[in-house]
Formats: C-alpha cells, structure tokens, sequence
C-alpha cells in the first residue's frame, strides 16, 4: 500500500487506516476472534496505522489482544478526555486525560502509544490547558510519542493554530468539505502536522444517495450526510464518475494532498479487504470529478458546517 509521510512525525502513513470505533461498539468480548481476523488482515496487506479512544467501549481491551505481539508494525493511536469504562472522575480534567492515557495502555497491552488525542473537545476546554498539559506530561514521561487534537470546526482552528500538536484528526467527505474550504487542512499542513481524516466515506452515503437506491433513511448519524448527497446527486450525473460509490468517495478525500491518512471502520474483514483492494487498485479517480464535486459542495454548502 503507498504510504506518505505523517507530518513531520518521521513516520511513513498509509493512505488507509482503521477506525478501531466499530469494533468497540458493535463487538463483544467473545467476538476477539472477529475483531483479530479484521486487523490482522489489515495489517498483513499494508495498514499501518491504527485509530482507537478509551470511549470507544471494548476497542481498547479487542485490540490489544489481537495484535499488541504486532505492536512494531503499526502506529496506534488513541484518545482521552471523556470518561469511560465505568471510571470515575469529571470529564476534561488533568486527571480525567491521565487515567485514560494509563488506562490505554494496560488494555493495549503496551508500555508507549505513538499519539494521544484529546478527543472532540471544545475551544473552551482546550483555553483551560489543563487538558494539554496533561498531555503533554505523558509525553514526557514516553507513554506517548506525540500529542494532538481530534475535532471540527472551531476548536480544530484553535488547536492547529496553537502550534501545540503534531497531529489533527477531522472530518473530511465528499459532503463534508468544510475542512478544505476554511483552509484547515492547508493550514495543517503548512504547520507540519499529521492529517488524519475520519468519516472519509461519509458513511456509505454517496452509493445509497441514487434515486434507484430507494433509501431514505440510514441511522441517525448518517441520514444527514444522505440528505446532502441527495442534494448534490440532483445537480445532474457526474461524467466519468465510478460506479462505486465507496471508490468514489474514498478518490475524493484521497485526492487532496492534504489528507495523510483517512480511517474507515468496520467489524468485518471481507470489508477491510475489499477497501484495501481499492485503494492499492483503483485510485486515483479522475481529477475532473473531484472538482465537481467540490464545485457542487461550495454551491450549495449554506449550513454544511462540519459535524462534530
């Protein structure tokens, strides 16, 4: 799989990762077997780099026994901030990022990660610094290699702004352009920091958005990353465009030069090869239908801000 540098991290990314938030929400302890067969074949074909949180339910704890013997070949990544797991404590405190990061580590079953994010929160919490701070200690002290933010919007400008992280994780779709077109990933970028992209397929929308799909509703969350595609689909057909909808939106967020790494999850391993499959056979897409895609979205982005 091609791989492109992760910032100035010294770290080689491939342009796939997985979102380890699936399987922590949607798997059981006695589904590891499952959870094992989906990141081993993500890893043997290329992945190298790995997504989790410490709210991420099971992931955590299905993660490290499925691949901590594998720990040299990926880089893992996970997040703090919220309380999780029955902990105790106030969320978004020194302590709270603390006893997340330790708790990571024991379930991950390693002595280091190479990122803790905070994870999702908003500029007032980031102003307060204790967060960062905590973060910042447990890179000292190498349970962590680099620190950074995972969020939209607002919050995200703050913190690449603050030339405080190495990373920023955000939302990046073909529905969801906002970080190209307020210029946060370029200014990523300019400031050395790592990208990763999360929700980099919108959640399947763009497929299930055709009017023969029959589909109106898909779940909470994803009904209104469909409404939007809708909208754009009803511009008219887009010469040249897969028949794939999953392709064509992996081409579009794989297209920018800004996107180190785009996440995608999921519980099954026949998915994850079939995604890696595109990836090292089908991209690129062409050129001429990411810009009308782009020019469709800044059309009629009048309240598309990005979804935290």
């Amino acid at each position: 799989m091609q791989t492109v540098p992760f910032g100035n991290t010294g770290f080689n990314v491939s342009r796939l990762g997985v979102g380890l938030s699936e399987i922590g929400g949607q798997l059981a302890i006695n589904d590891q077997d499952q959870a094992a067969a989906m990141l081993n074949t993500a890893l043997d074909n290329g992945i190298n780099f790995l997504d989790t949180s410490a709210c991420y339910g099971i992931s955590e704890l299905l993660t490290g026994r499925a691949v901590s013997e594998r720990r040299d070949e990926y880089f893992l990544a996970t997040k703090a901030g919220h309380i999780a797991l029955g902990a105790a404590g106030e969320e978004w405190t020194y302590q709270a990022v603390s006893e997340a990061i330790d708790r990571s580590l024991r379930l991950l079953q390693t002595d280091h990660v190479d990122l803790v994010q905070l994870h999702s929160c908003e500029i007032e919490i980031l102003e307060r610094v204790d967060v960062i701070r905590a973060l910042q200690d447990a890179q000292q002290a190498g349970k962590t290699r680099f620190i950074g933010y995972s969020g939209d919007n607002e919050a995200a400008h703050w913190a690449v702004d603050s030339g405080l992280f190495a990373t920023l994780q955000t939302s990046y779709n073909l529905v969801e352009q906002r970080a190209r077109t307020s210029g946060l990933l370029e200014k990523a970028t300019a400031q050395g920091m790592g990208t990763i992209i999360k929700r980099p397929i919108a959640g399947g929308v763009w497929g299930k958005s055709r009017p023969e799909a029959g589909i109106d509703d898909v779940g909470r969350y994803n009904t209104p990353y469909l409404l939007r595609a809708k909208e754009v689909r009803a511009l008219g057909d887009i010469e040249n465009e897969p028949a794939d909808g999953i392709l064509t939106a992996l081409g579009y967020t794989l297209g920018d030069p800004n996107a180190n790494v785009a996440i995608v999850g999921t519980t099954n391993p026949d998915h994850m090869a079939t995604n890696i499959k595109q990836i090292d056979n089908d991209l690129p897409i062409p050129p001429s239908v990411i810009e009308e895609l782009k020019s469709r979205f800044e059309k009629l982005d009048k309240d598309w801000a990005q979804r935290t």
